[in-house]
């Protein structure tokens, strides 16, 4: 389902780590890291094609010492996606890095800070075509830019970032993406929207130190779905407490629910239940989840609770299900098509997901022509008898109301 964006993107130069374009309009990308130790180049490549397989564009390795910087040569030329290499104090990793192939760098102004280190590994970053981020963080602010008395704020982490980039300016380099990552969601929002204002670089957005899920997913979403409603960011990492496969199925949901991505995997509705439900919303919604979510069948798929609101509630989803008297009766495009028993509903909604993903809406409709009729009218008796039994007011509002009115 095509999703219309409703906001425009901030224009930035286009830069490219490997074969993947970021900025300029190109489709905000989503990074992870590994957590494996970069030397174990097994280990770590096992990682990568794990995190690429759930959707990551790029992936970014630690490079803190020599055994790191051989094993990203190791790495790079068996890597399914772009590497970057994150170098922390010793500027002489990242120039080690380069020489493994990496496809871009990840410097920390906090962390490197001597011009001459950074102007030498700009210098080899123009010569082989190879973009850097400049990573500002809050964590690590250079101390001549820290408020005692305010602490970290927006405008020190903007003049971190054009410190920074000055530095690149002298050697005639700007291969350049930036991030002013902090752990507070509102300074992390404001640093982004003044570096906005004053470059055309691409932007790499994210909390940093967000945390475990669900509050650390909670988190990031909050700051960075700001700021790309906003039209803000070209791409982006979530950086959680947990597998990075983990990250990158969050940055996917993200981007494909603002609809700056194409859906590339389900995305299963379901209502939050009520009185009328005659089924175990939850557990069939994660039944469902569980059952569709490695397949790759990029459908919208609604589980509902009843037929008395569901299917009008998601005649939108390109497929879906609602429960009445111990039996599913299927929808597509909001039409019933068919009715199943209880037990089958998730086994017959994957069915319809695969012949949908395969052959479309259209032919899953005409595959219907015999069983629409009857499907409407089990539907139409399942709702009704739901009424009979239940009421209109399932969930007792119109009594709450009354109890309210008479305080």
């Amino acid at each position: 389902m095509k999703i219309r964006i409703l906001f425009e993107r901030r224009p930035t130069r286009r830069i490219m780590v490997g074969k993947v374009p970021v900025g300029d309009g190109s489709p905000v990308t989503v990074q992870t890291m590994t957590v494996t130790k970069t030397a174990d180049y097994e280990q770590t490549l096992q990682q990568i094609y794990a995190v690429a397989a759930a959707g990551a564009d790029i992936v970014r390795c630690t490079c803190n010492r020599q055994e790191a910087a051989e094993g990203l040569a190791r790495i790079v030329p068996r890597s399914p996606v772009p590497i970057v290499a994150d170098i922390h104090h010793n500027y002489r990793m990242a120039l080690a890095a380069l020489d493994a192939g990496v496809h871009c760098l990840r410097l920390n102004p906090g962390n490197i800070r001597k011009p001459a280190h950074i102007k030498a590994v700009a210098s080899e970053c123009r010569d082989r075509g190879v973009p850097i981020r400049i990573g500002v963080n809050g964590g690590s602010l250079d101390p001549d830019l820290y408020d005692p008395e305010l602490g970290v704020t927006p405008e020190a982490m903007v003049e971190s970032a054009q410190r920074e980039l000055r530095y690149f300016e002298e050697v005639d380099f700007d291969l350049v993406k930036i991030s002013v990552k902090a752990s507070n969601v509102p300074l992390m929002i404001e640093a982004y929207r003044q570096l906005s204002e004053v470059t055309d670089h691409p932007l790499h957005l994210g909390v940093t130190e967000a945390g475990p899920p669900p509050a650390g997913t909670i988190k990031a979403t909050a700051g960075m779905a700001t700021l790309l409603a906003e039209g803000i960011g070209d791409t982006i990492r979530y950086s959680l407490t947990a597998d990075p496969v983990e990250e990158v199925k969050a940055g996917r949901h993200l981007l494909e629910a603002m609809g700056l991505r194409e859906r590339r995997n389900v995305d299963l509705i379901a209502c939050p239940s009520c009185g009328r439900a005659e089924i175990d919303v939850f557990s069939v919604a994660e039944e469902a989840m569980k059952a569709l979510s490695d397949r790759k069948i990029p459908l919208q798929v609604a589980v509902m609770g009843c037929v008395v609101n569901g299917p009008g509630e998601a005649r939108d989803a390109d497929l879906g299900i609602a429960a009445g008297n111990r039996r599913g009766h299927l929808f597509v495009k909001g039409v019933n098509v068919a009715v199943v028993p209880e037990s089958d509903m998730v086994s017959s909604l994957v069915e319809w997901a695969e012949f949908m993903n395969k052959h479309g809406a259209q032919a899953a409709l005409r595959r219907a022509k015999n069983t629409r009729e009857a499907a409407r009218k089990a539907a139409m008796e399942d709702r009704q008898r739901n009424l009979e039994n239940v009421g209109v007011n399932a969930n007792n509002t119109e009594a709450v109301i009354a109890t309210i009115r008479r305080r």
